[in-house]
């Protein structure tokens, strides 16, 4: 994700606590998608749920690395 911020995820996971904490939920959201994936069929409610809370977490993670990018 974002490999172009690679450097400033890294400082901003250690120095901004929001920011790590949104990045590691991202993570395991994305962990639970791919799971519940295997099994479309079940879980199809959830899973719809679980991909937009992701996309607006990446939304907001990329707009705190716009910011701190100046």
């Amino acid at each position: 994700m974002f490999p172009e911020y690679r450097g400033l995820i890294s400082e901003l996971k250690t120095s901004d606590h929001h920011f790590q904490k949104l990045f590691d939920k991202h993570n395991d959201l994305d962990e639970k998608i791919n799971r519940l994936e295997q099994h479309p069929a079940e879980f199809s409610q959830e899973l719809h749920t679980m991909k937009q809370e992701k996309l607006a977490l990446k939304d907001e993670l990329f707009k705190i690395l716009q910011k701190h990018d100046k």
